[in-house]
């Protein structure tokens, strides 16, 4: 019969935290990866957003500016939306980071193949596994989305005070950006545990003594 090994939640994530010290450099390469993603998602969709501010502000030298810098702005439009050409970059740009993971996370799980393997063997069951590695993946998709979204944001104001001028500052949507950039951390965090999915699931399902043999 297995022993069942139920480690409370805070000390998972100690666990968790430590994994990530102990693989600090590997860890800050796939974290980098996630903040160059949601920066990139960002610093468009927040553009957007100061693009939407311009348009209902009225202002016709902003009308102007706004298809000036490629916006198609057709008579008595109100909304602005994405260019087809920029949700598929946007896309792409995602997928690459979500495959980034996986790679970085399945090299994870085959340097960590004792330390399965000896969990294993004390008792720890799948989800347990899973778990571990879950937290990690939150611990990373949460520290580097909150700041690729930052980032994001930033670079987008300031781009966007250079082309309209201090002018336009009023009528920065502010509210707007503040969701954009709530949904752009959600995301990051949610690609973050997608990509650690497949091998979390690789890692829980290891038998003990495979793992236990594995030289390294």
């Amino acid at each position: 019969m297995r022993r069942l090994v139920e480690l409370p939640l805070r000390k998972s994530i100690q666990m968790a935290y430590q994994s990530i010290r102990v693989r600090f450099f590997r860890s800050m390469v796939t974290t980098m990866s996630l903040v160059l993603a949601v920066a990139f998602l960002a610093f468009i969709q927040v553009g957007n957003n100061i693009a939407q501010g311009a348009l209902s502000s009225g202002d016709a030298e902003l009308v102007h500016v706004l298809t000036r810098i490629g916006f198609d702005i057709s008579p008595g439009e109100s909304a602005v939306t994405g260019s087809a050409k920029q949700k598929w970059i946007l896309f792409l740009s995602l997928l690459v980071c979500v495959v980034g993971i996986v790679n970085a996370q399945l090299m994870s799980v085959t340097e960590r193949f004792r330390e399965i393997g000896t969990l294993k063997c004390l008792g720890a069951l799948d989800h347990f596994i899973v778990r571990i590695f879950l937290l990690e993946a939150a611990i990373m998709g949460i520290s580097g989305s909150v700041l690729g979204s930052f980032l994001g944001a930033l670079s987008a104001l300031v781009t966007s005070l250079a082309r309209f001028g201090y002018s336009f500052f009023p009528f920065i949507p502010w509210g707007a950006i503040g969701i954009t950039m709530a949904i752009t951390v959600c995301t990051g965090t949610f690609l973050s545990l997608l990509g650690v999915l497949y091998p979390a699931i690789i890692a829980a399902r290891m038998r003990p003594v495979e793992a236990m043999r594995v030289e390294q």
